[in-house]
């Protein structure tokens, strides 16, 4: 079975992706014993995930990927977006939520979309793929499920936020789940 490394210890993240793929083992950081802090010092998504892969399979040499995702909300020029996880200048899911909701206000432009991208680092080489859900942010939250800006985001074609839709169904809808499945999709193709 083949083994890939997942550059997180966010566990909503982990499990919503263990929950998406099939077939690959799947290690987390705490897994593989890595503790080290990841510094994300720059402005894309694409940049992020590569310097989390890359300090893993540096420190490992195992086939590892990791994600850069955000909410881009269109009103305020496409913030929070690669700060989400630190909006509010900390890592805390409902700060970061309420600064976004009181930055809306004002804002009848409620669209929003979801982007991730996955840094894959496969036998030393490196490929992305990127998924991306448009919807809409509410003025209240609603729902315990997921994590971070779930509550507020409702999915395109849906009346329910992330926070209330089940994890499956999520899954089947967000930016992450696209994400890794196209990566998926090109791991499985190694096969072939």
């Amino acid at each position: 079975m083949k083994e890939l490394v997942i550059a997180s210890n966010n566990p909503g993240k982990i499990r919503e992706i263990r929950e998406v793929v099939r077939g690959i083992e799947l290690l987390s950081l705490s897994d593989i014993g890595f503790t080290e802090e990841i510094p994300e010092p720059f402005h894309t998504f694409e940049e992020n995930a590569l310097a989390k892969a890359s300090a893993i399979y540096s420190a490992t040499s195992k086939n590892v990927f990791a994600d850069d995702s955000g909410l881009c909300i269109n009103a305020l020029n496409g913030a929070p977006g690669v700060d989400s996880a630190h909006y509010s200048g900390k890592r805390d899911d409902e700060a970061n939520l309420q600064k976004a909701l009181s930055e809306l206000k004002a804002s009848d432009d409620r669209s929003a979309f979801y982007k991730a991208v996955i840094c894959l680092m496969w036998e030393g080489e490196v490929y992305y793929f990127e998924g991306i859900c448009e919807g809409q942010i509410i003025e209240q939250k609603r729902g315990e499920r997921g994590f971070g800006y779930d509550p507020i985001f409702i999915p395109a074609g849906y009346d329910e936020t992330f926070g209330e839709l089940p994890s499956d169904i999520k899954n089947s809808i967000s930016h992450r789940g696209k994400a890794v499945r196209k990566m998926v999709e090109w791991l499985n193709a190694l096969e072939e």
